[in-house]
């Protein structure tokens, strides 16, 4: 009886873990991520140090260089404190841009909150999925026409590539 008890335990375990695995490849995504991804490919994507300002939006995506946590003095609080061993960045984005819903799009796995008139905004969908080169999360937000500023922690790279783009409703 033992050796069927641990067999089912065995089976359950096993059966869970997969199904806590994320999806992996690009078409795993929820929906189309080809514009994210050949902007946060780009080679012309403009270098960040966290705590710079942005006079808008990049045309392409920019490259956010990252710290200890401890060190990037994030404004806001993040929704999920960062592990230990991870790092942490942040950029202003002065220029107010059009009210609408936009796409945070990462190139490595990440913790991405959107502050804007000192709240958190609240990701309308998210979508994501390893083994898919240039790209591993999106978030869709709802942007008002204000600045806002751009934090991201957890991360287990020293630097991320972040698109920042009109979502295709």
């Amino acid at each position: 009886m033992r050796k069927s008890l641990l067999a089912a335990a065995l089976v359950l375990v096993s059966t869970s873990a997969v199904a806590a695995e994320e999806p992996s490849g690009c078409d795993k995504f929820k929906w189309s991520i080809e514009r994210a991804r050949a902007a946060l490919t780009a080679s012309d994507r403009a270098r960040v140090v966290s705590g710079s300002e942005q006079t808008a939006l990049p045309a392409t995506a920019i490259t956010l260089a990252l710290v200890a946590p401890g060190d990037a003095k994030l404004p806001t609080p993040p929704e999920r404190a960062p592990k230990e061993g991870t790092f942490a960045g942040f950029t202003n984005f002065k220029a107010a841009p059009k009210a609408g819903l936009y796409t945070v799009s990462l190139s490595a796995g990440a913790w991405v909150d959107l502050v804007q008139d000192g709240h958190l905004l609240k990701p309308k969908a998210f979508s994501g999925a390893t083994d898919c080169d240039g790209i591993r999360k999106t978030v869709k937000y709802d942007l008002a026409a204000s600045p806002f500023v751009l934090q991201v922690s957890g991360s287990k790279e020293n630097s991320l590539s972040i698109a920042i783009q009109p979502a295709d409703e």
